[in-house]
């Protein structure tokens, strides 16, 4: 056992809060070990330290730097385990729920009401391993271009993921976002062919983002769209970057991207008011963005910030494990076809699982 895994059961044992997290292609854990097990919350995004942040509401987590012991480890990346057969049973309740769920959607985006939402459910895993020191590992094996992450508190419980997706990065003024959708298995190949139903659904996403900071930054570059893999899966991505004009806030910024349309719909506000009208469970952090705020961790380099939408995750609780897994939905959307991706996705999770 490392000397960080050590430190993690430490804590464990303790109740205290910890993060430990890897950034897509780096071989370096970072973990940020609370000293209390206080609730900070980031409140003027002024503060640094890792933030953990809900689909709904402002309750910004905080583990802050200056009330954590900071440990970095290099590691080398740990072999993939061969392939082992996940089970792709399903249950037909769960199946028939999320299936009516997509039809409403539907329904409503053909009435005119918003151009595309963005659908999830939970989905129970029982029987599985808990532990971090066996878990953690398999996402740093299986997920190397993601951002891998171990979240607890005690007051609000342990989540776990690997997330393709960069929801802001920004150091001097200069910003950079994506903006991705579409999803399909990767098989081997990176040149795929795309449906419109998936095009149309990331040029959404993309003219969202550019609408809505057209105002508040210069100096635009606009990648053309191309396929990106993230573990198994296979996504349409556009990558934004960009100047802030001025010393606009952080949390600004933050509240015109998230949630994205990635994650709610568009228009936004009438589409996460449909989600959470009618998907018929609490999000929580699932879709919400974490990462690393105005970090500098005692460099002197100057600080930034680079934050990632909470997807692929997972929390991890006494009696099972909680997936989060959703899917976008626009008005050529095939419920059926629809539950069956969301069915893929959870293969990210279950795969770390076995």
């Amino acid at each position: 056992m490392t000397d960080l895994f050590l430190k993690v059961k430490v804590h464990q044992g303790q109740n205290l809060p910890f993060v430990i997290y890897s950034k897509p292609g780096s071989d370096e854990i970072i973990g940020l070990f609370q000293m209390n097990d206080h609730v900070y919350l980031a409140e003027h995004f002024t503060e640094t330290g890792f933030i953990m942040a809900p689909f709904e509401g402002e309750n910004y987590v905080l583990i802050p730097e200056e009330h954590a012991e900071i440990i970095t480890e290099k590691f080398e990346r740990p072999a993939v385990s061969e392939e082992t057969e996940i089970s792709g049973e399903y249950d037909d309740s769960a199946k028939q729920h999320f299936e009516e769920l997509v039809e409403k959607g539907v329904a409503a985006i053909r009435s005119g009401y918003f151009k595309k939402v963005v659908l999830s459910r939970k989905e129970k895993v029982a029987g599985t391993s808990k532990d971090v020191e066996h878990l953690f590992p398999r996402l740093l094996a299986n997920y190397p271009n993601a951002f891998k992450y171990c979240f607890y508190h005690p007051k609000v419980g342990m989540w776990m993921g690997a997330t393709p997706e960069q929801l802001l990065k920004v150091k001097d003024y200069q910003m950079q976002t994506v903006a991705l959708a579409g999803t399909q298995l990767y098989e081997g190949t990176e040149n795929v062919h795309w449906e419109a139903k998936e095009i149309e659904e990331q040029h959404f996403v993309t003219e969202f983002i550019l609408e809505n900071l057209k105002n508040r930054v210069s100096e635009e570059i606009v990648s053309s769209p191309y396929t990106a893999r993230a573990g198994n899966l296979l996504h349409i991505k556009t990558d934004i970057a960009a100047k802030l004009n001025d010393k606009e806030s952080l949390k600004q910024v933050l509240e015109i991207l998230h949630p994205t349309p990635a994650v709610c719909g568009l228009p936004k506000n009438l589409a996460k008011d449909f989600i959470l009208e009618n998907e018929g469970y609490d999000r929580e952090f699932y879709s919400g963005f974490l990462g690393e705020l105005n970090k500098n961790f005692s460099t002197g380099r100057s600080e930034h910030s680079d934050l990632y939408v909470n997807l692929r995750c997972m929390k991890i609780k006494k009696e099972n494990i909680h997936l989060y897994i959703g899917c976008g939905v626009t008005k050529d959307s095939d419920p059926e076809k629809e539950f069956f991706e969301t069915l893929n996705k959870s293969m990210t999770m279950k795969k770390i699982l076995v």
